[in-house]
């Protein structure tokens, strides 16, 4: 039989193609699996609310039947439209260390690309900012966050020997809690309040939250606009978000900031590290998935940073600060001595500038490859 490639076409070969990472790093203690249920909304035509203005294909590769390889093609044409640009996508992809593997997968999503009239290729990506994006070029003896992707390091090796170029890096810092919340953190950001007649929401519980989540929506499509890769997200995809990331969150760990009109003008959303849990659900929920989610959202020593934005009227202003110290003394009070940002642009210079007043260490760095078709 050797090496082949295959299109899926069956919901028994989509559930193959989302283990399939799992048994690849078998035994990895940095590996943490994706909950399969969430990958299957998010890969099935008739789930995920991107289809509506995203195609797709995905691929399998095998060897004498056995699964080497994945990879999956996607075009999303509202950023392309927006960018007056023919781009596909290449997300999903795991293999392993064999360059032929790799050649039949990009062979493949390549000639589906064009078949669709793309001019260049560029990934890992998914169909939105909020699917895993990136390969790992280092950081390899660091466990991954709850909702990124780990890979091996012959991953990027492989991937420039047949012609794909940086586009973009993303980093990852760990930042350690402080004992207590520095003095000029409270003065400043009370400073900051009166100066431009800002308050913090009032968070006790998950409907405090959910009552600004469209107000969060919206500051998100604005300000995030321009973020590489980044799509405007449809009411359909700020639903599906918001039930997705309902069970996660804690109202001590957010904090929203709001003008005098209660508008949303900035909000931070940190939650606790699910890693260690999905490490230990296996990619399932249940029947004891669950139980371990549930713990980790109850008892932990790290933080994982989600979202963060600040309109444009109100960014280098300090209000960054008010976010900080809204939910550092959670963090303090519940023993998290650990916070995670997740990927950022190496060049958003705001944002890697707010670790400098802490105990911090850049340890991660990610990679989007393109190349022209």
């Amino acid at each position: 039989m050797g090496l082949i490639i295959k299109a899926i076409s069956t919901k028994k070969e989509l559930k193959e193609f989302i283990k399939f990472p799992d048994r690849l790093y078998s035994g990895n203690k940095l590996y943490v699996p994706a909950i399969h249920s969430n990958e299957l909304l998010t890969l099935s035509f008739d789930k995920n609310p991107a289809f509506e203005f995203c195609r797709a294909k995905y691929w399998l590769a095998y060897d004498n039947g056995e699964i080497v390889g994945r990879i999956a093609g996607i075009i999303n044409d509202r950023y392309n439209e927006k960018h007056n640009i023919k781009y596909a996508r290449f997300g999903w992809l795991d293999f392993v260390n064999d360059k032929k593997v790799l050649m039949l997968l990009f062979q493949a999503a390549r000639q589906w690309a064009l078949s669709e009239n793309m001019e260049y290729l560029h990934g890992p990506l998914g169909f939105s900012s909020f699917d895993a994006s990136g390969i790992l070029i280092g950081g390899f003896d660091e466990m991954s966050t709850s909702f990124a992707h780990y890979n091996f390091p012959y991953y990027s090796k492989l991937i420039e020997e047949f012609g794909y170029k940086k586009d973009v890096d993303w980093v990852e810092y760990n930042i350690k809690v402080p004992e207590y919340v520095p003095e000029k953190f409270v003065v400043g950001a009370e400073l900051i309040k009166k100066r431009y007649n800002l308050h913090s929401a009032s968070l006790k519980n998950k409907k405090d939250i959910l009552k600004y989540a469209d107000d969060i929506f919206k500051l998100i499509n604005n300000e995030y606009k321009d973020i590489y890769a980044f799509s405007q997200l449809s009411k359909k995809q700020i639903m599906a978000l918001k039930k997705q990331f309902a069970l996660f969150l804690r109202p001590e760990y957010i904090s929203i900031v709001l003008n005098s009109t209660n508008e949303v003008v900035a909000f931070g959303i940190t939650m606790p590290s699910l890693a260690q849990a999905q490490q230990k659900a296996k990619g399932k929920l249940f029947p004891f998935g669950f139980i371990h989610i549930m713990n980790a959202l109850k008892k932990n020593n790290t933080v994982e940073a989600l979202l963060i934005a600040v309109k444009k009227d109100y960014q280098n202003k300090g209000v960054n600060g008010i976010i900080f110290t809204d939910i550092m003394s959670a963090y303090i009070k519940n023993g998290i001595n650990n916070f995670e940002s997740t990927r950022e642009m190496e060049n958003n210079v705001k944002i890697n500038n707010l670790w400098n007043k802490f105990e911090y260490r850049q340890h991660k760095r990610t990679r989007c490859y393109i190349k022209q078709l």
